[in-house]
């Protein structure tokens, strides 16, 4: 059976678009296309992830930065809102009408993204974490997204994640195509693992790059107002004000673990070994190291 047929019967369709998944009635291909010739002001942000890799995490952080550390700046307003998703239906003319700075953020393919970035304008932050947690990750996401089919199980879903049968596509894909046009944009490529470790340094290093000054205290805010445990206790920030359209809060909550080697617990023996040759394979000489146990040092697949 075709995956998109498949799809289509549990009343959940992936619409395959030059060679990327979109999902219908959440993205619009003619609107996508559109977005590679929008114009692009310099002080314009895009946060690039792959699905479930700290989209939302970065969205806080991005905000309290611009906001110089003040939360009370960013309770009016849903971090979804303030930093969108720029391939959701309608989201073309807000960006061209929004004031700067443009904070947003994509799961979309570099070919998707606008030209101008190749031209070194505006800045792209893309955030890395390990496949496998963005596996586990993201098969616990699909059961709270209504917008995304139920797996049958893990086993399953493991399947469609290394088929690239998912929205996203191919992880490997996404991040090597990115990756080789680095020297392209003005980017900086950031890992989940690093966050977690020591969050204070990786906001340091992103105020940097995006010529932000803060004060100690203001830093420190920022910190403070985006580890995993007080997101957790911000509506604005954890997604729990987010209709019920396109999450089902019964089902599950979409900030979880927020950890690493979460897949440890999932992954089977066999799965282990396949999903290391795969990436073995795929990842020969990718420059950038991999944490894949909080216990351990990070390994580079040089």
């Amino acid at each position: 059976m075709d995956p998109t047929e498949e799809h289509a019967s549990d009343g959940f369709k992936l619409v395959p678009h030059r060679g990327f998944n979109l999902i219908n009635g959440i993205h619009d291909p003619a609107e996508v296309d559109r977005i590679h010739g929008w114009d692009v002001r310099d002080s314009d942000v895009f946060v690039i992830t792959y699905p479930k890799s700290g989209t939302i995490w970065m969205q806080q952080i991005l905000r309290l930065i611009e906001a110089k550390g003040d939360i009370d700046a960013t309770r009016e307003e849903l971090n979804s809102d303030s930093v969108p998703w720029i391939e959701l239906i309608g989201k073309g003319k807000e960006f061209e009408e929004a004031p700067s700075p443009r904070l947003r953020v994509s799961h979309l393919q570099y070919k998707f993204m606008p030209l101008a970035l190749s031209q070194k304008k505006g800045k792209v932050i893309y955030v890395v974490r390990n496949p496998k947690d963005v596996l586990v990750s993201y098969f616990h996401f699909h059961k709270v997204a209504t917008m995304l089919e139920t797996p049958k199980d893990f086993n399953d879903f493991f399947e469609k994640f290394m088929r690239g049968d998912v929205y996203g596509n191919c992880w490997f894909e996404h991040i090597k195509m990115w990756h080789s046009h680095k020297d392209d944009m003005n980017i900086l490529f950031i890992t989940y693992e690093e966050m977690i470790q020591d969050l204070q340094t990786a906001v340091e290093k992103i105020s940097r790059f995006l010529g932000k000054q803060l004060t100690r205290d203001q830093l420190a805010s920022v910190v403070e107002h985006s580890t995993f445990r007080n997101m957790k206790r911000i509506p604005q920030a954890n997604y729990e004000l987010i209709s019920g359209e396109l999450l089902d809060h019964q089902k599950g909550s979409f900030m979880r673990k927020g950890t690493i080697g979460d897949w440890m617990s999932h992954f089977t023996v066999a799965q282990n070994e396949r999903f290391d040759k795969v990436f073995q394979e795929e990842m020969e000489g990718f420059p950038l190291p991999f944490i894949w146990d909080i216990r351990v040092k990070p390994s580079s697949s040089k």
